[in-house]
């Protein structure tokens, strides 16, 4: 099948592209790795596509301050080879592992997949997990999303008319980490994945950090979960108990994939995995 028809704009500037995301029913072509398909199979009939691959300014890679800085327009494949990032977060190095194929990392950008807002993929809950924020420009300049109030629902974000990601911005995190995922095929999208950090010290758990995708209609934070963690020794008990409550923050819903109770369960399982992964890595 092919796209319906619709204009193109290749913006060179981001004031550019700003101006032209104010029209109407347009969407954002980055690296394309789910617009294009979208189009093709004609679930999205956007009235005008603006291109700004052009916006180099909006490809870096860079740490400040002790946070990683990622340009909206980087591509995964650029992110989950630095060892800048595998030094500072290593949990986003290895949840872009599980991003696709080779082929589509090389492609896809880490803000694209933000801003596509799928809720089984991994990029937001990885975001989520690390309390990212996400700067976004509009045509009234620069405001700053925490990850955790970017995602609205599937494929729905904070992002209003005329607005872009431009740039996330992450927290170090040096623990330890882990991911665990479940899919019906390697690099399929995820019927649940769970992103888990944790730091240590003298044996006890100083700060847990848990995040869920394909288990709601958003990435999920475990907060209750983590409470339950920080300040225990992290037993084989404290973690069975994190997990509990890991699962019972997920909102599933019953798809051709999976049942909602399947779904609930492998959020169990997976966060016990996870979290005890994470603690021998700490």
């Amino acid at each position: 099948m092919k796209a319906a028809p619709f204009d193109y704009f290749r913006a060179s500037s981001l004031d550019e592209a700003i101006e032209a995301l104010s029209t109407p029913d347009s969407r954002v072509l980055a690296g394309g790795q789910s617009l294009v398909p979208l189009l093709n199979l004609r679930q999205a009939r956007p009235a005008l596509v603006v291109d700004i691959n052009r916006l180099d300014e909006l490809s870096f890679l860079r740490k400040e301050n002790g946070r990683l800085e990622i340009g909206a327009l980087t591509r995964h494949r650029s992110v989950e080879t630095s060892a800048v990032v595998r030094s500072e977060v290593p949990l986003l190095a290895d949840a872009l592992g599980y991003v696709g194929h080779v082929a589509i990392r090389n492609r896809g950008t880490i803000g694209g997949s933000l801003a596509h807002a799928d809720p089984a993929a991994e990029l937001p809950a990885v975001m989520v997990a690390l309390d990212a924020d996400l700067a976004v420009h509009g045509p009234d300049g620069e405001r700053i999303v925490a990850a955790r109030d970017f995602f609205l629902g599937p494929h729905r974000t904070a992002l209003g008319p005329g607005e872009l990601l431009t740039r996330i911005s992450v927290p170090s995190h040096r623990g330890g980490w882990a991911v665990e995922e479940l899919s019906r095929r390697s690099r399929d999208l995820a019927i649940v994945a769970v992103f888990a950090a944790v730091t240590m010290s003298g044996g006890v758990c100083e700060s847990a950090r848990i995040a869920l995708a394909g288990a709601g209609p958003t990435p999920i934070r475990a907060v209750a979960a983590e409470e339950s963690l920080t300040g225990d020794t992290l037993t084989a008990d404290a973690i069975a108990l994190a997990a509990e409550l890991a699962a019972g923050a997920t909102d599933p819903a019953d798809d051709l994939h999976a049942p909602a109770g399947y779904r609930r369960e492998m959020a169990a399982v997976l966060t016990r995995r996870a979290l005890a992964r994470a603690k021998d890595g700490a």
